[in-house]
């Protein structure tokens, strides 16, 4: 096992691998930028080293910062959390040279993952549902209009290294085509350095319904079943669940088998999350594989009552998976409270927290790195906390979610508190009608009885 663990990333989840580390009896290492001298991660890590200044690129992501403080704090081990350079096959791969051990997955894995045209080649062979489209990356929009003509509209555009929404079009007709590929490949050579596109089918009425899965150093996989993360905006999530209201025990178990078939074709070893679209025939379809922690990894622990954080660490360590699968036999939800006005379009609000209650009591879990007097940086992701319920039914986990966001008082910035207490008095999510387009048609000013 390591004997200390440098932790690359910041905020919430830097402390969420710091507690679980503690317990563990592993030394940590926070690294922090100046706009993070005050985070409760700095505070609670055994040691602390500045990294830079707040942009990311002269921090968070500089490889060379974080391996020089890997060095003189002779941290064993690194945990790039999500985000930041958690899938960067170049880090995994400097930690190697480096005889430091990369808690995420090997370059090979990431490359093999993180472009998307080449993952859906994988997947395919895997025997792996992937969406009818292009083969690769296309080479030119009028491959692209032939493509899309054979598999019919609408169909959509994506970056191969895109992410959040960047370099995506969902185009209707073929007069569309060329506008959008021309709009697409701008915006995916600026956000990534690569303005490779690849074409499928746009699936209209989706759910976007993942499988966590854990695979170890032998090449076998497991699965924890799924969390149906549909109530998005902007290709956002802002509330994950599991078990998805939508999902069949058939459907459920078709889905596990094939996210084990997906880790098992490229022998993952650590924690990871395959995504799937799903229509409204219940047929699935491979979206991508995110070789990391996620975010909403905390529902998933609090139905199987397993900290995955600690799974990552001993399947890096050369510990094996179990083999058994998990169906979930509680329901639980989770709410992103994020520094946002959703009466403003969901507009950054950053500042300082002048007083904060968190909510407690039974099936109560809140994972944040804020406290009264901290203030919300305008550098990074907007998200203050994540707000867990857990119970017996999805109907009783919604109002204790109901009941938790109402003590929640988080004054100084606007938050989205109210929008998330719109939503769980909402009728279709509370019967579990949504799609990925739930937020589109989601009457915003319900939020204003909640200010």
């Amino acid at each position: 096992m390591f004997k200390k663990i440098l932790i690359a990333n910041r905020g919430e989840i830097a402390l969420r691998v710091i507690r679980t580390c503690k317990e563990m009896n592993i030394s940590t290492v926070a690294v922090y930028s100046t706009a993070d001298k005050d985070s409760l991660h700095v505070r609670f890590a055994d040691e602390a080293v500045c990294i830079g200044p707040p942009q990311s690129s002269d921090s968070y992501l500089s490889i060379p910062r974080l391996m020089a403080a890997t060095e003189i704090t002779n941290a064993d081990a690194i945990h790039p959390g999500y985000g930041f350079l958690s899938e960067n096959a170049k880090f995994s791969s400097v930690c190697q040279e480096n005889e430091i051990k990369f808690i995420g997955a090997s370059p090979d894995m990431i490359n093999a993952m993180g472009d998307k045209a080449s993952a859906k080649k994988t997947m395919k062979k895997a025997g792996v549902p992937t969406i009818p489209g292009s083969e690769g990356l296309l080479e030119s929009v009028d491959e692209g209009k032939k493509i899309a003509k054979k598999i019919g509209y609408p169909v959509i555009l994506k970056a191969t290294a895109g992410g959040g929404g960047r370099g995506m079009r969902i185009v209707h007709t073929e007069d569309e085509l060329e506008p959008a590929w021309d709009s697409a490949t701008k915006e995916a050579g600026a956000a990534f350095g690569n303005d490779g596109m690849y074409l499928e089918k746009f699936i209209e009425e989706p759910r976007h319904i993942e499988i966590q899965i854990a695979g170890d150093r032998r090449g076998i996989a497991c699965h924890l079943s799924e969390r149906d993360c549909s109530i998005q905006r902007r290709h956002q999530k802002l509330v994950e669940e599991t078990p998805s209201p939508f999902m069949s025990d058939e459907l459920r178990e078709k889905m596990g088998e094939a996210a084990i078939k997906a880790a098992e074709a490229i022998k993952y070893e650590g924690v990871g999350t395959v995504e799937f679209l799903v229509d409204k025939n219940r047929d699935f379809y491979f979206m991508e594989m995110n070789t990391r922690i996620q975010v909403e990894h905390t529902i998933t622990e609090e139905v199987i009552n397993y900290d995955l954080i600690k799974e990552q660490i001993k399947l890096a360590a050369g510990d094996v998976v179990s083999g058994e699968n998990y169906f979930p036999k509680l329901h639980a939800i989770q709410c992103r409270i994020n520094a946002e006005d959703p009466l403003m379009d969901f507009r950054p609000s950053p500042g300082r927290i002048t007083d904060y209650n968190v909510p407690g009591g039974h099936g109560i879990r809140v994972d944040s790195h804020a406290y009264a007097g901290y203030t919300i940086p305008p550098n990074y992701d907007s998200m203050i906390s994540k707000l867990i319920t857990v119970a017996q039914t999805r109907e009783e986990a919604i109002t204790k979610m109901e009941r938790a966001l109402g003590e929640y008082v988080i004054d100084g910035i606007k938050t989205t508190i109210p929008f998330h207490q719109a939503l769980m008095k909402n009728e279709e999510f509370r019967k579990g009608n949504f799609t990925t387009k739930f937020l589109e048609d989601f009457d915003m000013d319900a939020a204003k009885a909640f200010v």
